[in-house]
């Protein structure tokens, strides 16, 4: 048995006191994976972003709200773990200057210069030594040539390509891939059966 990190939910970037940047991730993916895991038997540690979905009681819950904190909470995390799957949707960007009061309408456009955020999935992927990664990507086109591409630069060992559809939704519809560019397996249906698929392929391939 393994134990298994998941990355889930989305992050916030704050703009102001009140208002932040985000995206529409669930963590209905991410509690549907975990359940997956644990009725297989394996240990389980999810860091999460801020989410309504309730997590199993048997994993070990991490709560965060940033990018960054996510990264700094996955990265402690991932050193007694064998293996992560970044389901999570962490927010890509995030003002260049966050405003320390609430910043107030005048009538005029508001500018904001926003940087990236890092890159959980690929930082751990690039420092995983002889643990294994599984990313997620969701692409609005192109979406397989687009996740082997993430998938070889972010050093996973398989990558699960869905669409927005899969946004707060109940069901999903993947493909898993190898680093090869191999469709293992397209999976459709209710998150809790395409979690099940994901995970019996990490099982008869990484999971030793």
């Amino acid at each position: 048995m393994a134990r298994i990190l998941i990355t889930s939910g989305p992050t916030r970037q704050y703009l102001d006191p009140v208002r932040y940047l985000t995206n529409a991730s669930s963590g209905r993916m991410g509690k549907a994976l975990a359940e997956a895991a644990i009725e297989a038997g394996h240990e389980v540690v999810i860091v999460t972003g801020p989410v309504q979905v309730e997590y199993p009681a048997e994993a070990e819950i991490i709560s965060v709200v940033s990018t960054e904190e996510m990264l700094h909470a996955a990265t402690m995390a991932f050193e007694r773990c064998d293996g992560l799957i970044g389901a999570a949707a962490p927010c890509d960007y995030r003002p260049q200057q966050v405003a320390s009061s609430k910043i107030a309408k005048t009538g005029e456009p508001l500018l904001l210069e926003l940087v990236e955020t890092p890159d959980v999935v690929s930082t751990l992927g690039h420092g995983k030594g002889d643990r294994w990664v599984v990313g997620f990507a969701l692409e609005t086109e192109d979406r397989r040539l687009r996740a082997l591409a993430k998938a070889e630069r972010k050093c996973c060992d398989l990558m699960v390509s869905n669409g927005t559809e899969a946004m707060h939704s109940l069901e999903n519809d993947v493909e898993v891939l190898d680093p090869d560019s191999e469709v293992i397996e397209r999976i459709a249906g209710p998150k809790e059966d395409v979690a099940r698929g994901i995970l019996r392929i990490i099982e008869e391939r990484l999971i030793r």
